[in-house]
């Protein structure tokens, strides 16, 4: 099987795309990696639009896309952009088309570029499923084709550029029915679309493969390259993109682990980050996304060349290792969490992992997000511990203290090496790439107690983690590994993006039994706002593992970012939403502005809430809508009713809150 998607998957190098002309912002090829985003104000208010717009521009936006889902909105198109032209901003202005192709071509003959689903362009949506022979299906893509032909020819005649923008949710019933619900499914809809594009000549294309599921929207991008370059299509520009990632950190995380995992490798030219804010919002997590990458390849240290990729990058499947006490096997990935640099530990300090004390019951609650594990360093904790929470020791300290039980050692590679006494059920081993060499490897291999810390001081350092895990599984090494990333002093947002990426990247690839982020600095009990706190670092763990969909440990919200069509407050509504159900774990809940981001966009949810019409919603039971013109005021109600005949709803249970400290 043909594995390469990429240009390396060692060295930095960004994948060399066609250059397609977007007014005066040219796209791919060697210029920078663009910012865009998406207006949400009504597209017929010109005014509100304009600002609008100007805000995204001084916010960093180097595209701006506007709905256009009607005839008359594709022609306000025009007034919009004669009076961003009069204000002197220039910014390319992108319609987005869904179910009209006629907008779609008033809109190419205004805007620099015009995005259409193939999934809803001249597709059915039905969620029939629906039984071809070679000869009828052949005639539906025929049909389809000579119904996208006159848009082609138009962008060609004035210049425009298109975007063929695949969306997992909204793939037709006929690509349903042929491919299934799968990356390739998204990969065959948009190259229907762009093959006519070639037989046209018309060349001015980019491309987009996006998905609510990260695993699912990195592996069909993934797919898109190879195809691209297996069929000697031209190597059109990527636009990246999580859909309805969602809000404020759980947003931020979900897009970093997507677009970041593909950027590490050098894919995609222009990036559009969906969160569930103010469009002007999403720009600087988009450049802050994009930034890392400026002097990556100069900055990166060699890593040696990987010969064989025991992985299969297009399908998920997790290594296989043994279970060592609750880590490996078909354990979840664990969370520990470094509490090493505090001077002192105490009771209190244990809420920042999950586990609040109340001195007048004397006893710990655990929330959701209770880590499994803690690292005390040379400076193990001077009580007992909660059940359920572990705790790791420098191995020196391990030995001073009589090699105690209860507490589970970590060792440096020299420490691993001498073989001196050991716990008799676990013990955690400090390991980088260099240090896998035949005899450590042989050792571990041997060892059915030892774990893995996996680390790297490396810039490149999801490529060069990935090349150790690559390393033991072509040497049949199974124990499990803990991703570790440590942080120079970073922003609590860069952290969260960087860290996100580093190990999101690799759990997405069925990587990695568990994680431990560190900073080199840590606030001492949150007096500098600006650094990460251990809770935001215990947080941010368990938000990664969600987002790469490999330990669900909290209620999931696939929410839109809204646009011109949305019909309700969509931040309010999320707000709402959130505050009566962020206790249903695992639970996953689609938060829709209108039917086009409806039933096919939240494919992945388990109840959805959309709205229909001016104070209207339909509820859905994943894409079955189950109430149809629910009275907004009333459908969160609605909907906690429709869980609770599910027997999904779980009344919330309050924690007691703790005294005295």
């Amino acid at each position: 099987m043909n594995k390469t998607y990429c240009p390396s998957l060692t060295e930095y190098q960004r994948r060399l795309s066609r250059e397609v002309k977007i007014g005066d912002v040219p796209l791919g090829g060697k210029n920078p990696i663009r910012v865009q985003s998406m207006t949400t104000v009504d597209t017929m208010d010109t005014l509100g639009s304009v600002e609008q717009t100007l805000r995204m521009v001084e916010a960093g936006c180097e595209y701006v896309r506007i709905t256009a889902p009607s005839m008359k909105e594709a022609q306000n198109l025009l007034e919009i952009k004669k009076e961003l032209r009069k204000r002197g901003c220039n910014v390319p202005l992108i319609a987005d088309i869904h179910f009209t192709p006629n907008a779609a071509e008033l809109a190419a003959r205004i805007v620099e570029k015009v995005r259409v689903n193939p999934g809803n362009y001249a597709d059915k949506k039905k969620f029939d499923f629906i039984e071809y022979t070679d000869a009828t299906y052949q005639d539906e893509v025929n049909r389809i084709r000579e119904r996208f032909r006159p848009l082609v020819q138009i962008c060609k005649q004035y210049g425009t550029a298109m975007r063929i923008g695949t969306n997992h949710g909204s793939l037709s019933d006929r690509i349903l029915s042929r491919y299934g619900d799968t990356p390739l499914g998204m990969v065959e809809s948009a190259l229907e679309f762009l093959r006519l594009c070639e037989e046209e000549n018309y060349y001015d294309v980019v491309l987009s493969m996006k998905a609510s599921n990260t695993q699912v929207m990195v592996q069909a991008y993934r797919l898109l390259v190879q195809k691209l370059d297996e069929e000697g299509l031209q190597p059109y520009p990527l636009h990246l993109g999580v859909t309805e990632a969602g809000e404020a950190e759980d947003g931020r995380i979900k897009s970093a682990v997507g677009i970041g995992t593909l950027l590490e490798d050098g894919i995609g030219d222009t990036v559009r980050v969906s969160l569930t804010e103010a469009p002007e919002a999403e720009a600087p997590v988009a450049k802050a996304l994009i930034d890392r990458y400026t002097n990556r390849a100069a900055e990166a240290k060699p890593i040696a060349p990987v010969t064989e990729v025991p992985i299969d990058p297009f399908q998920y499947h997790r290594r296989i290792t043994r279970e060592v006490l609750n880590l490996g096997g078909q354990n979840v990935p664990r969370v520990m969490v470094d509490i090493s640099r505090l001077s002192s530990v105490e009771y209190a300090d244990l809420r920042a992992v999950g586990q609040l004390y109340s001195v007048f019951l004397d006893k710990f609650q655990m929330n959701d997000l209770g880590a499994d594990y803690i690292y005390s360093g040379q400076r193990p904790v001077p009580f007992m511990l909660p059940n359920g929470l572990k705790e790791v020791v420098d191995y020196q300290a391990w030995i001073d203290a009589g090699c105690r039980a209860d507490h589970f050692p970590v060792l440096t590679q020299a420490e691993y090496a001498t073989a001196g006494p050991q716990h008799t059920e676990l013990n955690f081993v400090f390991q980088n790439l260099e240090s896998l060499t035949p005899p450590a490897l042989y050792q571990l291999r041997a060892d059915s107690t030892a774990v893995i810390i996996l680390y790297t001081d490396n810039a490149h350092a999801m490529p060069e983690l990935r090349g150790a895990f690559f390393r033991l599984i072509n040497h049949g090494v199974t124990n499990p590994v803990i991703i570790n990333r440590q942080y120079p002093v970073l922003t609590s947002e860069q952290t969260q993006l960087y860290a996100a990426t580093d190990v999101g990247g690799l759990l997405l690839d069925g990587l990695g039994d568990g994680v431990v982020l560190s900073t080199e600095l840590l606030p001492e009990r949150a007096k500098e706002e600006w650094l990460p706190t251990i809770d935001q670092l215990n947080q941010l763990s368990f938000g990664i593992l969600q987002a790469a969909r490999t330990r669900m440990s909290k209620t999931e919200y696939i929410s839109c970012p809204s646009c011109g069509r949305t019909l309700f407050d969509l931040q309010e509504t999320t707000a709402m939403i959130r505050k009566r159900t962020d206790h249903l774990k695992g639970v996953k809940i689609g938060i829709m502005g209108c039917i086009v981001n409806g039933p096919g966009e939240m494919a992945d949810a388990d109840y959805g809430y959309v709205g229909v019409g001016k104070g209207k919603i339909a509820l859905y039971r994943g894409q079955d809508v189950i109430k149809k013109a629910v009275p907004e005021e009333l459908a969160v109600n609605e909907l906690i009713e429709l869980m609770r005949e599910d027997g999904r709803w779980i009344e919330p249970m309050r924690l007691e809150e703790p005294v005295g400290v």
